[in-house]
C-alpha cells in the first residue's frame, strides 16, 4: 500500500468505484483470509449478452455491506500486518477464483493462474540454454519489435537464448507505430490486452489510447533489456533455409538503402495480421486532386480543419477515426459498405475513475485479479458466436446470438430515435460476431448526427479531379479522401519471400491467401521457422489475442529446447499432422458466427475460408501449445 489518502470519509468513496469481486477475491488473497469470500456477498454467476451482471447481481445492501467490509481490510493491510506471508496454496487461488467467476474445468485454471500473473503460480519451463547446450551456435531472428516481437524476445531471454529482432521503423510498437490515425485506441480491455508477466496498474483508461499502449510497449522492452537486441530501421528482403546446417539466410535492407546478410538458426515472424493496408479498387482515382491516404499511413501535414473529407470504410480504424474527424472537418462524408454492430461500452472514450486508478494502483494484486475477471468474462462471450443448426432465423445464428443481436439493436434504436434515416442505413443485415464488432459509449451515433457529417451507403461508381461519385449519380465534392478500408490480412507474409527445404516458396505453398501453420506457428517444409498471430490466431469474442501470442512464444522456445536436446539442425512439423490440425479448424469454423456466416470480412480469404480466427476455445489453444510433442514433428 504505497499511497495515502487523507481520511476515512476519502477511502469509502475511493470503495464506490470498486469492482467488488474482484476487490473481495483480492483481499482475500492478500490476508489469506478466505472466510472474507462470504456467501452473501458470492456473485450469482448470471451471464447475458451484456455480460455478467454489475457487481455480480448484488444488491444495494451487499454492496453497501461488502464495501464495508473491505474498508476494514484495507486499513489493516495498510499496517503491513500480512506482507511477510507466504504464498497461498493453488487450492485457495482456485476456491477465490471460483467464488469471483464461478465453477471452471482444471484446464481453465491453469489459463487463469497464468493470466495472474504472479511467479509463485506460473508454470513456464525455465530451462537455460547454457544448462542443456553452451557449444552449440544458436541465434534467433525475431522479425518485428511489436507485441508479439517484444514478447517473444522476452521468453528467449528467459531461456538464455542468443537472438536480434529485426524492426523495419525506428521504433518499438508495431502496428502502434504504425497506426497513428485520431482517435486510435484499444476496442479491448488493456487489462487483457497487455502481458501477463508485465502487467500495469497505471492504466488511466481501460481502453487504452494508441499513445499509451505504445509507452507501455516501448517500456516492457526497456524493462526487460530488450532494447539493446534490437536493429531498427532493419528490413528483411527475403529468406533462405540451408539444408546443410539447417540455419536461415536473410537479405536485409538499411534505411540508407544498403543490403546486408545475417544467418541465424532459426526465425520468428511476428509482423502480425493488419500491416498490409487494403485499398479499394475505385475507377480513376488517380484522377483525384485532392490528398487521399490510408489510416494506417496518416499524412499529418495536412491541416483537415474547415476541409471536405471523405472517408471510406466504417470497420474499426474508420470507426475511430471519424469520430475525430468530425470534430474540425468542415464536411464530412462516410461512405459505408456494410454497417458495423456496435456493443455499448460503458466508459469506452473516458479515463477510469479516480476510485479505481487508486485501488489498481495501490491495492495489492487488485489490477491481476481484475485481469482475470475480464479474461473470464471474455471467454464468455464465446457463447454467443456459436451456430445452433436448429436455430431458424433470418439474421442470428442461435438464440443467445438473437440476445446479443437484440441488446445491441435496442441501443442502436434508442441511440437514433430521432434519425429514422440513419436507423434504416445503421441497422446491420448480418448476424452479431460475423464481422469485427465496435465498441462505443454513444459517441458513434452522435458524431453521425452531427449537421457537417452525412451518411452515404449507395455504391462508389468513380473518382472525379473533384471527388467521388455514387451510384445514385452524385458527385461528392472532396478535398480529402481518407481509406478506412482495412488490411491485407489473409495475404500472411506476402511481401516476405521465403524459401524452405526443397526450394519451396511459402508463398506458393500458401496458394497466396491460404495460410496453414499448426497452431499458426510451424509450417511443414520450413524448418525452424515459427509464426506469432499467424494463421487462425485472431480472436473474436474469445477472449485476448496476447494470451494466444504468449503461448505460441512459450511454445516455440520448447520447440528450441527440443531441437537443440536432438542434436540436429532443424525441425519441421509433420504435413499429416497439420493436415489433421486442420480439418479440425475448418470443421470448427462452421459451428460459429464468423466462419459460418456468408458475409464479407477480413477473418476469409478469397474462397471463404476461414484464414484469420482462432474457432474454438481459448482454452483448447492453451492447451494444445502448453507442451510440445516430439511426434508430430520431424528432426533434420
Amino acid at each position: 500500500m504505497t499511497s495515502n489518502f487523507s481520511d476515512d470519509t476519502t477511502l469509502r468513496e475511493i470503495l464506490r468505484d470498486a469492482h467488488l469481486p474482484s476487490l473481495l477475491g483480492t483481499l482475500a488473497h492478500a490476508t489469506h483470509d478466505l472466510t472474507l469470500l462470504r456467501e452473501e456477498f458470492r456473485p450469482n454467476y448470471i451471464e447475458t449478452a451484456a455480460g455478467f451482471q454489475p457487481q455480480g447481481g448484488l444488491s444495494a445492501n451487499a454492496q453497501d455491506e461488502a464495501r464495508d467490509m473491505a474498508f476494514r481490510v484495507i486499513k489493516e493491510l495498510r499496517k503491513g500486518i500480512y506482507d511477510a506471508k507466504p504464498p497461498l496454496q493453488r487450492a485457495q487461488v482456485r476456491q477465490i477464483m471460483e467464488y469471483m467467476v464461478g465453477p471452471f474445468s482444471d484446464d481453465h485454471f491453469t489459463l487463469l493462474l497464468n493470466e495472474l500473473g504472479l511467479a509463485e503460480y506460473t508454470e513456464v519451463s525455465q530451462w537455460h540454454k547454457t544448462k542443456l547446450s553452451t557449444n552449440i551456435d544458436f541465434t534467433v531472428a525475431i522479425i518485428g519489435a511489436g507485441l508479439a516481437g517484444v514478447g517473444a524476445a522476452y521468453r528467449l531471454k528467459q531461456a538464455g537464448i542468443p537472438f536480434v529482432i529485426l524492426e523495419r521503423h525506428h521504433e518499438v510498437g508495431g502496428v502502434w507505430s504504425e497506426n497513428n490515425y485520431p482517435g486510435c485506441h484499444l476496442d479491448t480491455s488493456n487489462f487483457n490486452y497487455s502481458y501477463s508477466f508485465n502487467q500495469n496498474p497505471y492504466w488511466k483508461e481501460e481502453y487504452a489510447s494508441r499513445a499509451a499502449v505504445l509507452e507501455y510497449l516501448q517500456s516492457s522492452a526497456e524493462k526487460f533489456g530488450l532494447q539493446e537486441h534490437i536493429l531498427f530501421n532493419t528490413e528483411v528482403v527475403s529468406g533462405e533455409y540451408n539444408e546443410s546446417d539447417g540455419s536461415w539466410s536473410l537479405m536485409l535492407r538499411k534505411l540508407d538503402g544498403s543490403s546486408e546478410k545475417l544467418r541465424v538458426q532459426a526465425l520468428i515472424s511476428a509482423v502480425g495480421q493488419l500491416n498490409r493496408p487494403n485499398y479499394p479498387v475505385i475507377d480513376n482515382i488517380d484522377s483525384f486532386a485532392g490528398h487521399a491516404w490510408h489510416t494506417a499511413r496518416w499524412n499529418h501535414e495536412v491541416d483537415l480543419a474547415g476541409k471536405r473529407v471523405g472517408v471510406i470504410g466504417t470497420g474499426a480504424s474508420g470507426f475511430q477515426a471519424i469520430q475525430k474527424i468530425a470534430e474540425v472537418a468542415g464536411e464530412l462524408t462516410v461512405f459505408q459498405r456494410s454497417p458495423p454492430w456496435v456493443r455499448f461500452t460503458p466508459g469506452y472514450n473516458s479515463l477510469l475513475k479516480e476510485g479505481s486508478r487508486w485501488l489498481f494502483a495501490n491495492v495489492p494484486n487488485y489490477h491481476r485479479w481484475f485481469r482475470v475477471y475480464r479474461m473470464w468474462v471474455g471467454m464468455c462471450r464465446r457463447a454467443y458466436t456459436e451456430v445452433d443448426p436448429a436455430w431458424k432465423h433470418p439474421v442470428s445464428m442461435s438464440q443467445k446470438n438473437e440476445e446479443l443481436r437484440q441488446l445491441m439493436l435496442t441501443h442502436l434504436e434508442k441511440s437514433l430515435a430521432d434519425r429514422p434515416d440513419l436507423l434504416k442505413k445503421m441497422t446491420p443485415d448480418y448476424p452479431p460476431f460475423a464481422k469485427r464488432c465496435a465498441s462505443d459509449d454513444g459517441k458513434w451515433f452522435e458524431t453521425l448526427k452531427k449537421p457537417n457529417v452525412k451518411l452515404v451507403t449507395e455504391k462508389i461508381v468513380k473518382a472525379h479531379e473533384g471527388g467521388i461519385e455514387t451510384t445514385d449519380g452524385e458527385l461528392h465534392e472532396l478535398d480529402i479522401i481518407v481509406f478506412g478500408t482495412g488490411f491485407k490480412a489473409a495475404d500472411f507474409l506476402s511481401t516476405l519471400p521465403l524459401t524452405g527445404r526443397g526450394g519451396v516458396k511459402l508463398a506458393d505453398q500458401w496458394h497466396s491467401d491460404d495460410a496453414r501453420a499448426y497452431y499458426g506457428i510451424t509450417i511443414p517444409n520450413f524448418p525452424n521457422l515459427f509464426c506469432l498471430y499467424g494463421p487462425n490466431t485472431n480472436i473474436n469474442g474469445n477472449a485476448s489475442l496476447v494470451l494466444l501470442s504468449e503461448a505460441g512464444a512459450t511454445y516455440i522456445v520448447e520447440c528450441i529446447r527440443l531441437l537443440l536436446e536432438s542434436g540436429k539442425h532443424g525441425m519441421e512439423v509433420r504435413q499429416e499432422v497439420l493436415d489433421r490440425f486442420n480439418d479440425r479448424i475448418d470443421a470448427a469454423s462452421g459451428t460459429v458466427v464468423y466462419g459460418a456466416a456468408t458475409v464479407n470480412s477480413w477473418y476469409k480469404n478469397a474462397s471463404g475460408r476461414l484464414t484469420q480466427n482462432w474457432p474454438l476455445p481459448t482454452v483448447e489453444y492453451w492447451n494444445g501449445t502448453r507442451q510440445v510433442n516430439k511426434d508430430d514433428y520431424l528432426f533434420l
